[in-house]
């Protein structure tokens, strides 16, 4: 069948042509509309559910409202797991859903849940399901500086101006707002003034919501016409709220102006936002850009600036939004690294190939194979829905130089038969006879040895969790761009090659001479002495294994994304105006002794939407860093170094370091940050938060341990009112009236809305900021009683200090503490290894408690278990295409023998480098599979041919490798020189693709001089059968 297409091809050449030229307009089109990222979306299917309880404690929550809603959910269909924060006023519940389930449908499910369990909770709760975005959504973040603003009008300009415009725009999913004032109309009553007057803070609160409402009444007739009535009586601004009656005593009203102080105030903050720089610091307001899943980053962070270049000139004046992160510099950067690589890869493949030839026209038709595979990868890409990032791009540079083996060969061959066909005197055949021949004799070799390619990347195509998702786009955008070429090698290729070389080179180029030269005297004295050839290659395997113990493992390495987050935790008990002035004195700290910082944003517990859950002692410190080159030492670790100096100053603060993506990837797979999450399960909380600072202990001093620490989960002061039920009802309070007041004087409680143009302003009644501030001040709080009377709070009830938790986690629904570390300096299974010894050795848990081991070892194991599984599989796969293609157990054996002295150069290459073996350098061994066996095929496939011939054995191994020698050195470095740039590459993602390149540099250099040696030999001893050496 292929020889019949290349037949075609050859008689139908302006037909080949045109369909090359619609390939590249195709290829073209497909490569502008492919969406671009940095990186590849590896989030999972997952919905999150937030809902907010103003003034409830964590117990509260878990109990009330986290609790009912994880039973509700715990059986919908396809969910993998079920994880839980109760915070103070705050539930977060994510339900992670197995891979490949549909979005809209997992949401539908968790809706349809969540509405049969909203009516049981608590009143006052409200909240419902998150955007549909990602963990790695935030592709966005800028502050608004400038223009003598105080914090409340800088909140409000983001609230009513920016963030209605930016989420106007494709792929974004929400506007976070972070930090400021949240502006109200604050309603704060004096309890003196409501006992003088009989007013309960009920009917206080009743009299706010009845009168502010507009409504419609219906339509009048006059004549002809209709009036349409409306009643008004809607508040417009503070004068219209004192004004509001709440009752009448004798005649005479009680206005809420009366009993109250009616200001221009702002809602309770959960977290704030603070920024430093060489110029100043202090509180900031921040917007986050939150894009939809699977929208195009390099589009909405495009969008996102031309909206805020449009809306500057609207701004007050002198006002300004300051760009701190932009996803989009980081897609240029790491897209820009590849491409650069993908360029420099080519430019040294068409080298060696007009090396090689000694035919620039030759080495022409060659090196065309790349741009039009790589066109036919973006069509592909384009198809499957795939996005260019730093994989996918990194997998079509990985296969650039395996992309022209199979073309390689193709024109090797037509060059050979053309210098052959021009030597003849007489009887010459037509040359587009001579090409159609040349290739039809390569075309099973070829086939075959690109088939082997694609069959052993198609195992990465089943890894599974975060290391599917980023290494599925390498494995497709390789088997594209190898399916591509090998469709090219034996339609475009035999085309172009007929227009393009009209005349053979005679001799052989100059590389190729010297070669032979090398290469003669080597294989003459390895077949004189095969057993010292053997010995000395059994050895070599038996180092390999020895030293293959000697290397870590590792998940994978850290991609530097550029940016920086110090993760800073403080006391539990702390209140937030402490907790921004310890985050300014750090970040000044930072900026006087560490001079690559330039800016400093920090933030400091929840944000608006709920995404993100911290507490008011926890902190994530976003640095932006000069450039590399500003800095006194160009190493991440250095400076990671240099910071934990400033830190250390800081009694009482745990610090951690991440990076944006990092961060939410550890959090949406895990749950927690960091390269190893221990999470200890078990029934009562305080038991747990023992266990976690004794395992915290226990692996500080394990070598390699880095940013040890455990959330603190105690010593959040708690001030327990204590209602005597019998004393409430006697003076005829009830237990929910006195929690309702309590809730009003300390919380607030929002009462509606205040419709000012298209901005809307909660109306807040709340107490006043002297008992918020003193608690001997709340202890004086007075109730006033339905017949007007008052009595004070300590006549109810019996206030006490108590220490509680901060926060309360659960894992399918049961209840949990994490434990995070981070590894340096050495592999992260070893690590883990020694801290369960540890752990094991030290500590004892009681009964109903468990531990399980997190984070990147457990993706690292699932990869290793999969891989363990699927590999064995591709071979099996090679060896059943080996033994079709040469219908011979002994020539297939012979051809996948080729395998283990592959992995010697692989592994020592490893070793030398100080590499560990991680999921890439797993990617780089597959791939060295393949090579390794493509040149088999093509050395075993001529000896058949030479052996067809009648040629003796002897003779057939020095003539056969001798002939094929240029073929198996073009493959080889070809493919090593292709990767030399990924080797030598800086810029994000380079981590992941250094580790692939020195398996395979490595392991092509072994494998490439033992295929050139060893295979003659073993062909000479095994190849062919005693029964057809008749000879």
């Amino acid at each position: 069948m292929l020889e019949r297409l290349v037949e075609f091809c050859l008689t139908q050449r302006l037909l080949v042509i045109i369909a090359a030229l619609a390939l590249i307009g195709a290829g073209a089109i497909a490569f502008n509309r492919l969406p671009i990222d940095a990186y590849p979306d590896v989030s999972s299917t997952q919905v999150k559910i937030i809902m907010k309880a103003p003034g409830m404690t964590p117990e509260e929550v878990e109990a009330r409202i986290t609790t009912p809603i994880e039973l509700e959910m715990l059986g919908i269909p396809n969910k993998k797991i079920l994880r839980s924060v109760s915070k103070y006023a705050l539930a977060d519940i994510t339900i992670d859903f197995e891979d490949g389930t549909d979005i809209y449908w997992a949401r539908s499910q968790v809706s349809e849940r969540l509405n049969g369990v909203l009516r049981d909770l608590p009143a006052g709760v409200d909240g419902g399901l998150a955007p549909i975005t990602t963990p790695l959504g935030e592709m966005f973040m800028f502050t608004i500086d400038g223009g003598n603003l105080t914090l409340q009008e800088r909140r409000s300009l983001l609230d009513w101006v920016i963030r209605p415009a930016l989420r106007t725009l494709p792929g974004v999913a929400d506007v976070n707002a972070l930090g400021g004032e949240a502006r109200s109309f604050e309603v704060v009553p004096d309890n003196a003034a409501l006992a003088a007057r009989g007013v309960t803070l009920e009917a206080l609160q009743r009299a706010l919501e009845a009168n502010n409402r507009n409504d419609g009444a219906g339509r009048l007739s006059e004549g002809e016409e209709s009036l349409v009535v409306r009643a008004e009586g809607a508040i417009r601004n503070l004068d219209d709220v004192r004004a509001v009656v709440v009752s009448s005593r004798e005649g005479n009203p009680v206005r809420v102006g009366d009993v109250a102080t009616v200001r221009a105030g702002h809602l309770t903050r959960y977290g704030a936002v603070t920024q430093s720089t060489p110029a100043g610091q202090g509180e900031a307001v921040q917007g986050l850009v939150l894009g939809l899943r699977g929208a195009n980053a390099q589009q909405v962070v495009n969008g996102v600036r031309a909206k805020l270049a449009e809306l500057a000139p609207t701004l007050p004046e002198g006002v300004t939004t300051q760009v701190f992160y932009d996803r989009g510099s980081l897609v240029e950067r790491a897209v820009g690294a590849v491409s650069r690589a993908l360029l420099e890869a080519i430019a040294l493949v068409v080298v060696l190939l007009v090396l090689f030839l000694g035919n620039l026209r030759a080495a022409l038709v060659v090196a065309l194979t790349l741009p039009l595979a790589a066109l036919v990868t973006f069509i592909l890409m384009r198809q499957f829905g795939m996005s260019a990032n730093l994989m996918s791009l990194g997998g079509l540079a990985i296969a650039i130089g395996m992309l022209v083996d199979a073309a390689v060969v193709v024109v090797e061959n037509i060059v050979t038969h053309l210098v052959h066909e021009e030597g003849k005197a007489a009887n010459r055949l037509p040359r587009l006879h001579v090409i159609y021949r040349a290739v039809r004799e390569v075309t099973l070799p070829v086939a075959s040895g690109i088939t082997i390619i694609v069959i052993v990347f198609l195992p990465l195509v089943t890894l599974q969790g975060l290391e599917g998702k980023l290494f599925v786009p390498v494995a497709l955008s390789i088997i594209f761009a190898l399916s591509g070429s090998l469709l090219l090698s034996l339609t475009a290729i035999p085309v172009l090659a007929s227009f393009l070389i009209k005349e053979a080179g005679h001799g052989e180029p100059w590389l190729v001479r010297q070669s032979l030269r090398l290469y003669v005297p080597l294989l003459d004295w390895a077949l004189r002495h095969t057993r010292q050839v053997a010995i000395g290659a059994v050895a070599a395997l038996a180092l390999t294994a020895l030293i293959y113990t000697q290397i870590g493992k590792t998940f994978m390495p850290t991609m530097d994304e550029g940016d920086l987050i110090v993760g800073v935790e403080k006391l539990p008990s702390i209140n937030l105006e402490a907790s921004v002035a310890t985050d300014l004195r750090i970040q000044q700290a930072i900026l006087d002794r560490v001079p690559e910082v330039q800016r400093i944003v920090a933030r400091v517990g929840s944000d608006e939407l709920g995404l993100d859950p911290m507490g008011l002692n926890q902190t994530d410190t976003f640095l932006v860093l000069k450039p590399k080159e500003e800095w006194r030492e160009p190493d991440k670790a250095w400076l990671m170094d240099e910071l934990r100096k400033v830190l250390v100053d800081f009694p009482g603060v745990a610090y951690s370091f991440t990076q944006p993506i990092e961060m939410r990837v550890s959090e949406m797979i895990v749950g927690a940050r960091g390269d190893v999450a221990i999470k200890i399960f078990g029934p009562d909380l305080d038991t747990l938060n023992g266990l976690a600072q004794q395992v915290v202990d226990t692996i500080k001093p394990v070598p390699g341990a880095e940013d040890v620490f455990t959330v603190k989960n105690e010593g959040l002061q708690y001030y327990r009112i204590e209602i005597d039920r019998l004393a409430a009802g006697r003076l005829g309070f009830n237990v929910d009236e006195v929690q309702n007041a309590l809730r009003t004087q300390v919380e607030g409680r929002v009462l509606g809305v205040v419709l000012e143009g298209n901005r809307r302003t909660p109306l807040l009644l709340r107490g006043g900021e002297r008992e918020r501030m003193s608690p001997a001040m709340f202890n004086g709080i007075s109730l006033t009683l339905a017949d007007g009377r008052s009595v004070p709070l300590t006549a109810v009830a019996r206030l006490v200090r108590a220490d509680g938790p901060v926060k309360i986690d659960h894992e399918n629904a049961a209840k949990m503490v994490v434990v995070s570390a981070n590894v340096r300096g050495r592999d992260l299974v070893g690590f883990v290894d020694e801290a369960k010894r540890a752990v094991a050795e030290k500590l004892t848990f009681a009964s109903g408690y468990s531990t399980t081991w997190g984070g990147q070892f457990e993706n690292q194991q699932r990869a290793a278990a999969r891989l363990a599984v699927v590999v064995p599989v591709a071979l099996a796969l090679i060896f059943l295409l080996l033994f079709a293609t040469f219908g011979s157990l002994r020539q297939a054996l012979l051809v996948i023998s080729n395998i283990p002295f592959a992995m010697i150069g692989g592994v020592l290459a490893m070793w030398l480098s100080g590499e560990y073996l991680s999921v890439p350098a797993s990617v780089g061994f597959i791939a060295l599979l393949g090579i390794a066996v493509l040149n088999g095929v093509v050395m075993v496939t001529y000896f058949n041919q030479l052996h067809a011939q009648g040629m003796p054995v002897a003779e057939i191994v020095v003539e056969g490798a001798k002939r094929r020698l240029r073929p198996v050195l073009m493959t080889a470095s070809i493919a090593a020189f292709g990767l030399v740039p990924l080797l030598f590459a800086s810029g994000p993602g380079s981590e992941i693709q250094k580790p692939l390149a020195i398996v395979v540099i490595g392991g092509l250099a072994s494998a490439t001089l033992l295929t050139l040696i060893i295979l003659p030999i073993l062909y000479r001893r095994f190849g062919i059968a005693p029964q057809e050496d008749v000879k």
